[in-house]
């Protein structure tokens, strides 16, 4: 039984009876701590050592809540509890927390006695008022966090900012703006927000505060990374749930536009590739292949007569060894056999949603039957057919007008109001478990436009939204991406070339300065989890710009080329991220956090372990006197882009070789075909040889690149993939050791098996210098032969 200990604060005048009587009671339980106080009851709660959840009603109030977004059960281990002063303390092998009796206010500290974050004593306000009739809360809670202190995550907003100190948000899904409620503290700890309404994220010398439109409780995550920006996203992945592996052809390059508008269409796009010998994996169809009448909208049947042989377009696309998605909504049109069977079992919001008309109707996603019956129709009409994977557009969803009662709605865990900003949780979820169910053989992979916390378990990859064709966009778009890594959700891309492009070039692919800002930002683009073309208004394919030998075409194809040499290196990566919760855009703080010139840079990042990244996002060779006359480029003139160089590691030059010292800013020349790229010094860079498409050359020698300077390891990861045989331990890993000082490389023995797993391989080692392993690399580059059979093998170079 819990031990129940009673405080009674009293004032005694001496002589005399006492005066004030306030009881205060506190409970001690399995997991942690309950306290009540004249206004609030308190639960602190261990889920971990490292994790503690602190859970709040008003005195008199005990609604459960289940979460919709955490996986874990508490598991607290051994616990202590004491006083600090007038505090009480309970605290874990890693983490104290220390209540006030009096008010309720909770601070945390490490076990060591360090401050983490602590709520300001006043800072819990719950203020009454209705929601569809019944009483509940706008909710309330504000920290106090240390000056200097800098703080990430929130999810994707276009603001610029990457430290979020001294602004405002507001955590609301809508297309361009991504609501996780995760602060990620550059002290090496986070809070997670649990609350699905729509809230109002603030910090400023009042402190640092959520406040919710809607809660009947204050309900929050202390996540303690130890001081590690990498341990604070593992302990998000454990409350929440792990990223599972995408296929592997999911990395390769990716071609799309708005929209292809028949089976002809699409099937000649990917041809063409294949006969121009540029690299190719996934093809996407967009709207209307269900018809061009809107009381048809997202039928999940391909009503449209330009697609007369869907399942014959998917196989043809298999043959041309690439890979097909399509594009699902959470609405449909009134004509559709799913909206009348939703309508008939009550699943239909009424809002006003995209396209325009009361036509058009959003499901209740957060209805598990509703979950069933939207997979029951994409199954037997589109999974049925073979296809690869699912777009899932619009997962806020798209509300088009801003005085629509949307949030007056019902839902099957009460108004819309209550549990909005979890839409794009709940309908990712019912098609990822779905799928799971259906097959193992095909791994599941979802392309989204919105996201929340939680989301990573359901296979997602988020893109930005209908985002502008523009400089300014692009530069928004780094720390847009960092910021969701840092809230823990992995898998990020873009629109390449910004989906609007009408605005700033009308004239589209024609225009010099759109081929500039496509060029430069197709390079962006080959380093994020998604290399993807994609727009309306003008086309996007690469022979739209041109033929091979002209800038725009050349550049593009270049880098194409390096995506498919970097696939083993990418592949690795993202299975760190399934395995040991790994981010793979990573923000410059994570991994430099004493580095002080980093804490707000939000124009580069690290992509991996290895590769330091600094986009150019200012045209630096088209200039144009109005946007609707075609650009002029001038290439006489080499321009030049700043980058910084973050102290604590030595960099090499990707493009030459030349090794440079860290805390410095270097002025790097930038040609329209060069992206600044820096390697680590120490890094050991596994890559493909050049492909059309992955897989291709799965039995050829890989390229083992060594960049001396530190010492360093990676470890390469290999399986069937496809199918979740992993998850059964059907993988090997080899592990790769550089040691500086001896100028040797080890080669570990290989760890695991599965089938068809090539038990012999060999490996190109090439030592990089101002010679020798530069840029894409030449096959004839001096190499050490290593002939590998699964054993330990060292070799000095």
């Amino acid at each position: 039984m819990p031990q129940r200990l009673s405080l009674l604060l009293t004032t005694v005048s001496l002589g005399l009876l006492p005066t004030v009587t306030l009881a205060q009671q506190s409970q001690q339980t399995s997991t942690g701590l309950t306290l009540t106080t004249d206004s609030v009851t308190v639960d602190v709660q261990f889920y971990s050592p490292d994790i503690v959840r602190v859970f709040k009603q008003p005195k008199g109030h005990s609604k459960n809540k289940q979460s919709l977004v955490v996986v874990l059960a508490p598991a607290p281990g051994k616990l202590r509890y004491g006083k600090q002063g007038n505090l009480l303390t309970v605290s874990s092998a890693t983490t104290q927390a220390r209540l006030n009796p009096q008010t309720g206010q909770v601070s945390f500290f490490t076990s060591k006695g360090q401050p983490l974050v602590s709520e300001l004593a006043a800072g819990l306000r719950f203020t009454p008022k209705t929601d569809l009739g019944e009483p509940t809360y706008q909710v309330r809670q504000t920290f106090r966090l240390t000056p200097g202190e800098a703080i990430y995550g929130l999810g994707q907003h276009q603001d610029g900012w990457l430290n979020y100190r001294g602004h405002k948000t507001r955590l609301r899904q809508q297309n361009l703006d991504i609501a996780v409620p995760v602060l990620h503290s550059s002290k090496g700890y986070g809070l997670f927000w649990d609350n699905y309404s729509s809230t109002q994220f603030t910090d400023d010398d009042k402190g640092t505060t959520f406040d919710s439109e809607v809660g009947d409780c204050a309900d929050y995550y202390l996540l303690n990374g130890q001081g590690s920006a990498d341990g604070v996203v593992a302990r998000y992945r454990t409350l929440t749930g792990q990223a599972p592996l995408f296929p592997r052809w999911t990395l390769g390059f990716w071609q799309s536009k708005e929209r292809y508008k028949s089976q002809q269409e699409l099937l000649e796009v990917v041809e063409k590739y294949r006969s121009l010998g540029v690299p190719l994996d996934g093809i996407v169809q967009d709207w209307q292949y269900w018809g061009e009448d809107n009381d048809y909208w997202n039928s999940t049947e391909f009503g449209n007569p330009r697609f007369p042989d869907p399942k014959g377009m998917v196989d043809k696309v298999h043959a041309l060894h690439a890979h097909q998605i399509i594009s699902v909504w959470p609405s449909f049109g009134n004509k559709t056999k799913v909206f009348q069977e939703l309508k008939q079992r009550n699943m239909l919001y009424d809002f006003i949603t995209w396209p325009p008309t009361h036509h058009v109707q959003v499901y209740d996603a957060f209805n598990p039957a509703a979950r069933d019956l939207y997979w029951s129709y994409l199954n037997k009409n589109i999974f049925a057919l073979g296809m690869d994977g699912w777009w899932l557009d619009a997962t806020e969803p798209d509300q088009i007008h801003p005085l629509s009662s949307d949030d007056e709605n019902q839902t099957a865990l009460g108004s819309f109001r209550r549990v909005r900003n979890a839409f794009p949780l709940l309908t990712t979820t019912g098609v990822y478990q779905h799928q799971r169910q259906t097959t193992t053989d095909k791994r599941v992979f979802i392309l989204t436009r919105s996201a929340f916390a939680g989301q990573q378990r359901n296979a997602t990859m988020t893109w930005s939204g209908d985002v502008q064709s523009s400089w300014d966009v692009l530069a928004k778009q780094l720390p847009a991406a960092l910021n969701l890594s840092l809230a823990g959700v992995p898998y990020w891309n873009s629109d390449i070339g910004g989906f609007f492009p009408n605005g700033q070039y009308p004239k589209g692919v024609k225009d010099p300065a759109f081929q500039e800002l496509f060029t430069r930002w197709q390079q962006f683009a080959a380093f994020t989890p998604m290399m993807r073309a994609h727009g309306e208004a003008t086309p996007r394919e690469i022979y739209q710009f041109g033929e091979r030998g002209t800038w725009a075409f050349d550049s593009q194809e270049k880098y194409i080329n390096l995506r498919y040499r970097l696939l083993p290196y990418l592949y690795s990566i993202m299975w760190g991220v399934t395995h040991a919760a790994g981010t793979l855009m990573r923000a410059l703080p994570m991994d430099f956090p004493q580095d002080p010139k980093v804490a707000d840079l939000g124009s580069e990042y690290l992509f991996g372990p290895a590769f330091l990244v600094r986009p150019v996002t200012e045209s630096q060779y088209v200039t144009r006197a109005d946007k609707n006359v075609l650009g002029t480029t001038d290439f006489t003139k080499t321009k030049t882009t700043d980058v910084y160089l973050p102290a604590g590691a030595s960099w090499v030059d990707f493009w030459t070789g030349r090794r440079q010292t860290g805390g410095q800013t270097v002025s790097r020349e930038t040609p329209i075909d060069v992206l600044p790229l820096y390697v680590r010094a120490g890094s050991v860079l596994p890559l493909a040889p050049r492909q059309q498409y992955t897989g291709e050359k799965d039995g050829a020698p890989l390229e083992i690149r060594v960049y001396p300077g530190a010492n360093g390891e990676f470890t390469l990861y290999e399986d069937e993939n496809d199918t979740y045989n992993y998850e059964k331990g059907a993988y090997a890993t080899i592990r790769m050791r550089w040691d500086d000082k001896a100028r040797q490389l080890t080669f570990d023995s290989r760890a695991g098996s599965f089938p068809g797993m090539q038990a012999a391989r060999t490996f190109r080692v090439v030592l990089v210098d101002e010679q020798h392993g530069t840029g894409l690399g030449q096959d004839d580059a001096p190499a050490k032969e290593v002939k590998y059979a699964g054993q330990k093998t060292t070799i000095k170079l």
